[in-house]
């Protein structure tokens, strides 16, 4: 079976990040990015990139003066409330493009080559993922109660089994991390261990751990 990882960004809020992401995806052989909910993305307009179900903006100027209102209050907040914040940054990104700059910064390029597409919602896009191949492992990266160590042995374990070639890597907000909502939609969730005072690592720098670790148990069948 053919080894594949794919990136799934929940909520990710700083393009810089989402830039040196699709950098980091180029280098270690990524097969897809899906940015989903607030993320945010590169320029529209490549061919070789799918963008599901577009919107005109029907009511632009109320949409840019509540912009910041909506995507401050969505992460955490009930499905209605995060419906709206998502709806209204997929008509945003479609129509202006807006922050593109800021990725293309990071990426230097790299959001050229590596295929992506946007979900207005994170879930939704698990259960596409899941429907398009029952082989698909979807890991989450967060540290949880029962979350497992990436470098572990019963990690590794599980990455080099011949059933989970095809792996779908969840990672989420800087501040909020994976919803717990999304966790459930995941096989399995691990972490990387700190060992100073932070809890937490960079989520550019921990996805760039993450995919070369999965890249090293594959190697080591």
């Amino acid at each position: 079976m053919k080894k594949e990882i794919c990136l799934v960004l929940d909520n990710i809020r700083s393009r810089e990040n989402v830039g040196s992401i699709f950098r980091t995806a180029d280098g270690a052989g990524v097969k897809k990015i899906y940015l989903c909910g607030i993320t945010p993305t590169p320029q529209v307009g490549n061919p070789k990139f799918e963008i599901l179900n577009p919107k005109q903006i029907q009511n632009s100027k109320f949409q840019i003066q509540n912009q910041d209102k909506i995507t401050k209050t969505a992460l955490g907040a009930d499905p209605v409330v995060e419906n709206q914040a998502a709806s209204l940054k997929e008509n945003l990104i479609y129509t202006t493009g807006q922050g593109s700059d800021k990725i293309s910064k990071t990426a230097l390029g790299a959001e050229n080559y590596v295929p992506w597409e946007y979900q207005s919602q994170t879930y939704r896009c698990l259960l596409k993922i899941k429907n398009q191949s029952s082989k698909i492992k979807i890991l989450g990266l967060e540290q949880t109660k029962n979350s497992k160590n990436i470098f572990g042995g019963s990690t590794s374990n599980l990455l080099r089994s011949n059933l989970n070639k095809k792996i779908a890597l969840v990672v989420g907000n800087e501040v909020k991390g994976i919803s717990p909502k999304i966790l459930k939609y995941c096989d399995e969730v691990v972490h990387i261990p700190m060992y100073g005072r932070k809890e937490s690592l960079n989520v550019a720098v921990a996805v760039g751990i993450a995919v070369y670790q999965i890249r090293a148990s594959w190697r080591s069948d």
